[in-house]
């Protein structure tokens, strides 16, 4: 399965980039991208795990970036 979602303050392109990497190192994950310029966050991964990477995912990336919201 693969989703985007809005990124709400994501106010920093190293950010983006720190996320993104973080995101493709959980287990489950098939791709990840984080696209600073259009605030958007693509998630993919198998549909039987991809809510729990998504809850892994959105906590990593507000370890990363706390102003950063994702909405879901």
């Amino acid at each position: 399965m693969k989703k985007t979602y809005k990124l709400i303050d994501l106010d920093c392109a190293h950010c983006a980039a720190k996320m993104e990497d973080a995101v493709k190192k959980l287990p489950g994950v098939t791709d990840a991208s984080v696209n600073f310029l259009a605030q958007k966050f693509t998630l993919e991964a198998p549909d039987d795990v991809f809510e729990d990477v998504l809850k892994q995912a959105v906590k990593l990336c507000k370890d990363v970036e706390p102003d950063c919201t994702i909405k879901i």
